[in-house]
């Protein structure tokens, strides 16, 4: 089932993040070399008990410290943080890194208050205008603020690299034509995220499973360009991705892949993956792939609670 699979973890990687359409603070300080940018607007879960299961179910570990890190700081993330945005990207030498940015009606002077209270120290990095104060956390997290409402969190090294891109040493976001497209089509929605070509190519493939090798995947795979999803709680779960590919003829070849692997599929689905089946559409338009998975409360929180989910989401 691993169209479905690839839904799930979406959602996983959604739980990670609670956050809205980035606003100019955080774009500033996200490098060009991106891999996947993840956005929740928190505030439109919380009307929804599903998007809050979720949430409980499978929100990781490191996102529970990073909570309990705010807490320590006099932050509560139910009521003073709206936002809550994860870009991972490639940091040359240094690997893989990922930042988060947090906004929303929080008061930064009772923060650095109480932070000064506890002798938590700042460290200055950079010069001049564009020094910046970092703070240690709890957890191992270190953050700083990039105004009064926004603050920059993450590992030391990764803070470093997100500063320099905000004061212009690194390239920015902006400059990364193909991400800043796909967000500039999805960034209104509660929840969305985009995703590179190598990241979208893996994904694919597992969507594919055995399909793949009837369609040819080793040579289409080089014309997937990257994908964007978003999501929505307002009536029931609806989630859409799309995949963009340099032209038609892979589109098409590729949403009838993973058709294929529908049908065969439901054959022998199990209850709880005919819901997934059934409520799951691909279709291709112009040179994109489009794929919708829509399920009511009822029928979501029931998958949630499924050895399916459990093994997906494991």
């Amino acid at each position: 089932m691993r169209l479905f699979k690839i839904c799930l973890v979406s959602l996983l990687l959604a739980s990670m993040a609670y956050a809205m359409p980035l606003n100019s603070s955080a774009r500033s300080c996200v490098p060009a070399d991106l891999l996947q940018v993840i956005s929740v607007d928190y505030r439109a879960l919380k009307d929804s008990p599903t998007a809050m299961a979720l949430k409980n179910q499978l929100m990781p570990d490191n996102i529970k410290q990073f909570e309990a890190a705010l807490k320590s700081i006099g932050l509560d993330p139910d009521k003073d943080i709206d936002s809550l945005t994860f870009a991972s990207f490639h940091a040359g030498k240094q690997g893989v890194k990922t930042i988060g940015v947090a906004a929303g009606p929080f008061n930064m002077k009772a923060v650095l208050k109480k932070m000064k209270l506890q002798k938590f120290v700042p460290k200055k990095y950079g010069t001049g205008n564009n020094a910046a104060d970092i703070y240690p956390m709890d957890g191992g997290f270190v953050m700083s603020f990039l105004d009064d409402s926004t603050l920059l969190f993450g590992d030391p090294t990764s803070i470093r690299v997100a500063i320099d891109t905000r004061n212009g040493q690194v390239l920015n976001l902006d400059t990364n034509g193909d991400m800043a497209d796909m967000m500039s089509n999805v960034d209104s929605s509660p929840v969305w995220s985009i995703l590179d070509q190598v990241g979208t190519q893996n994904m694919m493939h597992a969507a594919l499973g055995d399909a793949s090798k009837i369609a040819d995947y080793d040579t289409l795979k080089k014309r997937l360009l990257g994908s964007r999803y978003t999501m929505d709680f307002s009536s029931g779960v609806n989630f859409d991705l799309t995949v963009v590919t340099s032209d038609s003829v892979t589109a098409g070849t590729l949403s009838a892949g993973v058709k294929m692997g529908i049908a065969v599929k439901k054959m022998s689905a199990t209850p709880a993956e005919k819901i997934a089946v059934e409520n799951t559409t691909v279709d291709s338009d112009g040179s994109n792939i489009a794929i919708h998975f829509k399920a009511s409360d009822q029928q979501f929180q029931s998958l949630m609670h499924s050895d399916l989910f459990a093994a997906v989401t494991h």
